[in-house]
């Protein structure tokens, strides 16, 4: 099932042409393992465990993950509910993130599974060469992209975001939680039966702090990463405003993630 949304007072549609999203073989190209470690591409997997194709493309999204210098997310949104399966990990915080995605591109609807690149939506189709450009796009870029550098430190996560070198001149910090793995029997809905295996689900976004530019330190206490679930974080610093996301600018992941 890769379809729109429901919206308010219009009928749900199906889109077939989205439905084979992410399901070809992916084999990105390579860039430096320090370069890719200094800038890392931040891919979110907007998904359902009510959703048909959602589990292909999970699997994909696993492939992206052992790539050097991309940092996969799942987001589990909740808008197909009401088909006969409750995602366990769904949030609407993560239905409203996406849906604020769709409108930087002027779009009403939304559809699972969606991949979003460093910020910058995009349907991305299942075919190698569309996949690659993606990538290639988000790495042509790394030249306007923020170093961030995160490490533990005794019960305390600190964060360096460096200069930064493009337009954005201000853009929040956030902590991810993630949970890295986990498999889900499904008990309902299109997938009944069916076993449903996760990868790197956020949990949760909480704002650290506002970068303006220039070289800030930032510290938080690690238990703001161990909520229910999760056993790993992430750092990204994206711009936005008014709860709207934009271009992720930069990203760490917590040691051994």
């Amino acid at each position: 099932m890769n379809r729109p949304a429901p919206q308010p007072r219009s009928r749900r549609t199906a889109t077939l042409g989205l439905a084979l999203l992410l399901l070809g073989t992916l084999a990105g190209g390579s860039t430096p393992a320090e370069a890719g470690e200094r800038h890392p591409v931040v891919i979110e997997l907007y998904t359902s465990q009510g959703c048909a194709s959602c589990q292909p493309a999970s699997r994909v999204l696993g492939d992206f993950a052992r790539e050097p210098g991309v940092i996969a997310l799942t987001f589990p949104i909740t808008y197909w509910d009401y088909l006969g399966w409750k995602d366990a990990y769904g949030q609407a915080a993560f239905t409203a993130r996406q849906r604020a995605y769709a409108s930087l591109r002027g779009e009403r609807q939304v559809f699972t599974p969606q991949a979003i690149v460093n910020g910058e939506p995009s349907m991305i189709r299942s075919d190698r060469i569309s996949l690659e450009r993606a990538l290639r796009r988000a790495r042509a870029s790394s030249a306007s992209q923020v170093t961030v550098k995160s490490w533990e430190e005794g019960d305390r996560i600190c964060i360096d975001v460096g200069t930064g070198t493009g337009p954005e001149a201000q853009a929040d910090l956030w902590l991810l939680p993630v949970m890295r793995r986990r498999r889900v029997s499904i008990g309902g809905g299109e997938n009944k039966g069916q076993v449903f295996d996760y990868i790197n689900v956020v949990r949760g976004m909480q704002r650290i702090g506002t970068w303006t530019g220039r070289p800030e330190h930032f510290e938080i206490p690690r238990h703001a990463a161990r909520v229910p679930e999760a056993d790993s974080y992430v750092v990204v610093l994206q711009g936005g405003n008014d709860g709207r996301p934009s271009r992720i600018l930069g990203a760490a992941k917590a040691p051994g993630f």
